[in-house]
């Protein structure tokens, strides 16, 4: 059985799935008309999260139209996933009892590439209908520099030559809404639905650098610059739904369904997709209402449209407190101790009350109530449901990639807080700085049994191994070594030294790389 749109016709074949109460390809020619919904970077979260709700929103007769989907980094996701399978995806929840729920996802409408059919998104920037353009592309995507912070040689080439033949994503984009302006001039919303702090802040600095350039390269002129900043809007949003890459436990039992064709693909970019996309059930969708062209009734399907300060204080509530410092402590200490599953950890009593303590008696003091969601419940849920689920497939190898990216925002927001309260000192915090040695020890390329261990990819990984080299399980330490790094206010958010946490530690860390066991006692001591 092939995942097709003739076979899910069929509908005794698919006992088990939630199929789609539409005609997918009605859909799909009302969209060519009049596109409202245009999509960049199709992950999986996209496809099991947005692109469901937009599949809801039609079966409730609230949307006529799809998701136009484009990939502007790596066109085979399209090539060798989407179309071979009809543009549907099958989306798989995994519960935590062990249950799953299989739906077939059809609200994509058409699938994109930038590299082959760049005229004609170029295009569908230009209805009016196009309400909303959506990015799922990761934090990189939104960067016009390198880790030098030097504008990258397409950017730059770009900015000179102006909105004809751009090269970079970016300035695509921007030139594609210059092509808006030219033929209708109709307004339009920019949603970054990517997992980073300010998400739409980010999309729109990169935007308006750009047409920044070009305004005083006359290439464009000031009544079409005027148009970026005033008519185009880039709402900020907060999305959380934990989805693994392609889980094999998940293939085999699509296979045992009698599909054809699921096992994952990798990319010659390395990008990890396949026929079907597994998650947990949890989701949560926050987003700023700003939409100057109207926008599909979201809020009629679960999400949270609200003001920016709401999705910001929530964004952070989740971020500094709830669930990410979680996800990363687990990620961290997770390597160190051979790990490969992040419910496997919740078994762990240590690295269980770790973080439990970590985020009720350092986190929750100083946690953001956005007022939509309560604090409390979402970090119950997180700790009672979300992580501990056996059945997500999550690893603490994958979380630990770019670490390095995640620890100021993760942890440097809470410090900052209790270096600014008359209540509470940071040179009083225990675990956040019991998290940020082992990731020093982490670094150290060494698992807590003394074998080689694998880090995980990260932009600033060759060069901290760098500034730790010498350093060795059993050795000595030498702490002015640490300095460079412990004062990067970049990496933690803060300078160590200055807010009292550097003697911390280098302390916890020399008692981390005392030698072999000693990531598992030294987290004895100080959890227990």
């Amino acid at each position: 059985m092939k995942l097709s749109l003739e076979a899910i016709k069929n509908k005794d074949s698919w006992k088990g799935y939630y199929l789609p109460e539409y005609d997918p390809q009605e859909i799909a020619e009302n969209t060519k008309k009049n596109p409202q919904w245009l999509h960049f970077g199709p992950g999986n979260i996209f496809r099991i999260f947005p692109a469901a709700l937009c599949q809801k929103l039609i079966e409730a007769g609230k949307m006529d139209t799809g998701i136009v989907c484009c990939e502007g980094y790596d066109e085979e996701v399209i090539l060798k996933c989407f179309r071979p399978n009809d543009n549907l995806s099958i989306g798989v929840t995994l519960n935590a009892d062990g249950s799953i729920e299989k739906e077939v996802i059809a609200s994509f409408a058409q699938t994109l590439t930038m590299l082959y059919d760049s005229e004609e998104v170029a295009e569908i920037f230009k209805k009016p209908s196009l309400q909303m353009v959506s990015f799922t592309i990761t934090e990189k995507g939104y960067s016009l520099r390198n880790a030098k912070h030097e504008l990258v040689p397409a950017v730059v080439e770009d900015m000179a030559n102006g909105p004809e033949g751009c090269k970079s994503f970016m300035a695509q984009l921007t030139a594609m809404c210059i092509g808006r302006k030219r033929a209708c001039g109709t307004p339009l919303a920019l949603v970054s639905m990517d997992n980073c702090s300010h998400n739409g802040e980010k999309l729109q600095m990169a935007v308006m650098e750009i047409a920044k350039a070009w305004l005083d390269n006359g290439k464009i002129t000031a009544d079409e610059y005027a148009y970026l900043e005033n008519d185009v809007a880039f709402p900020w949003s907060m999305i959380d739904k934990i989805t693994p890459r392609p889980n094999p436990m998940v293939e085999e039992k699509l296979t045992e369904d009698g599909l054809e064709g699921m096992s994952p693909i990798i990319t010659t970019k390395h990008t990890y997709t396949a026929a079907f996309v597994n998650a947990e059930k949890p989701q949560y969708l926050v987003i700023e209402d700003k939409f100057p062209n109207g926008r599909p009734p979201l809020e009629d399907v679960g999400v949270i449209i609200t003001d920016r300060d709401t999705v910001n204080k929530v964004e952070k509530m989740k971020v500094c407190t709830c669930l990410n410092p979680l996800h990363t402590c687990l990620a961290i200490y997770g390597c160190l101790l051979g790990y490969e599953s992040i419910a496997a950890e919740m078994d762990d009593p240590e690295l269980k009350g770790f973080i439990d303590k970590m985020s009720h008696e350092e986190g929750m003091p100083f946690v953001v109530d956005p007022g939509v969601i309560e604090p409390e419940q979402f970090l119950d849920e997180v700790l009672e449901v979300r992580l501990p689920n056996p059945f997500m497939p999550d690893t603490p190898q994958r979380i630990a990639t770019d670490t390095s990216q995640k620890l100021s925002i993760r942890y440097g927001e809470t410090i900052k807080a209790y270096m600014a309260s008359d209540d509470h000192e940071a040179a009083g915090l225990t675990l956040i700085p019991l998290v940020q040695a082992g990731y020093l020890r982490y670094l150290i390329g060494v698992d807590d049994e003394g074998n080689p261990m694998e880090c995980s990819p990260d932009p600033l990984l060759s060069s901290l191994q760098e500034k730790l080299a010498g350093m060795e399980l059993g050795g000595e330490i030498d702490a002015e070594q640490l300095r460079p790094i412990l004062s990067d206010e970049v990496l933690f958010g803060v300078d160590l030294y200055g807010c009292g946490l550097a003697d911390k530690v280098i302390g916890y860390f020399k008692e981390l790389m005392a030698g072999p066991g000693a990531v598992r006692a030294t987290l004895k001591k100080y959890v227990d």
